[in-house]
């Protein structure tokens, strides 16, 4: 790990510490096409226990995964319809150059045309970053606070999307969820739990992991190396209670609970031998002069 210097901010409530890295263009610790800048929390303690943290080898700024903490991606905004040379949108990052006609991935850096503006409120428990964009068609003010709930073991993130463009945004958005709890490596001690019975398979499941109900469940310990990987689990309805996971470590004794008042679009699942991370989506959609907003919380408990 680099001992460089990055833009940061410390916030706190008295019951959680939290460290954030600051979006910059030139400074930032994160400057991947990927994910969105803003929500870049290396550290969070809590009740004692440690729930982010470096869960990577390898560091880069440009790395489209060197990232931690329970940071959002935004689906590509026109990438197909963008020929060679011309410029698609990403919200939280800018407006990126489809260099050629190849499938978009999200592990290729795309040449940055517009970083657009980057605008960041510090208070004591919350940092609240603005992300101001205006190209063309597509326009747009985001703003999303990462908030300490005041004398509660509890964590928002409360968004904000308004549409300042000519066309409809409309783009499916997920949060990865990199928890590191205590360091933990994953293997039985942890347990990802939802608020319905799971349907579907994918990699690694029955080797690696297994699916007991609403649960997912690990088998052994992880090798370096490996993962699972489900693309979609089915089974939730159309209410935002069925977006409701907890991810708990035995050994560490701790865990945390996600809600948020969106419904669920997806639930996708990844987990390598460092962390384990349900990533359930939303569906973000604003017509020009409309404002989307959405919440996602978190909770802290010790087992």
């Amino acid at each position: 790990m680099t001992a460089t210097k990055f833009p940061e901010a410390e916030i706190s409530n008295k019951t959680i510490k939290a460290k954030l890295y600051l979006p910059d263009v030139k400074e930032g610790y994160y400057q991947g096409t990927r994910f969105d800048w803003a929500g870049n929390i290396p550290s969070l303690k809590v009740n004692g226990h440690e729930y982010f943290g470096q869960w990577f080898e390898k560091y880069s700024p440009e790395i489209h995964d060197a990232i931690m903490g329970p940071v959002e991606e935004f689906t590509a905004l026109d990438y197909n319809e963008a020929k060679p040379g011309e410029s698609f949108i990403k919200i939280g990052v800018g407006v990126l150059t489809k260099p050629d006609d190849k499938a978009y991935s999200f592990a290729r850096v795309y040449p940055v045309v517009d970083h657009g503006k980057w605008t960041i409120k510090k208070k004591a428990d919350q940092v609240e970053f603005t992300h101001k964009l205006a190209s063309g068609e597509y326009s747009y003010v985001y703003t999303k606070t990462v908030r300490l709930v005041p004398g509660k073991p509890e964590m928002e993130l409360v968004h904000s999307l308004k549409n300042t463009g000519k066309k409809t945004i409309e783009t499916p958005a997920y949060n990865h969820n990199f928890f590191v709890i205590d360091n933990q490596k994953v293997g039985p001690d942890y347990t990802v739990k939802f608020a319905w019975d799971l349907k579907g398979e994918g990699n690694g499941f029955g080797a690696l992991a297994e699916v007991e109900g609403n649960k997912i469940i690990f088998l052994r310990n992880f090798a370096k190396g490996e993962t699972v990987f489900c693309p979609g689990f089915e089974g939730f309805g159309p209410s935002a209670s069925d977006y409701d996971i907890r991810i708990e470590n035995r050994k560490a004794g701790a865990g945390v609970h996600i809600t948020c008042d969106r419904p669920l679009l997806k639930q996708v699942f990844w987990s390598c031998w460092t962390t384990p991370c349900p990533e359930p989506y939303i569906l973000v959609k604003a017509a020009p002069g409309e404002e989307f907003t959405w919440t996602i919380r978190y909770e802290f408990y010790n087992l």
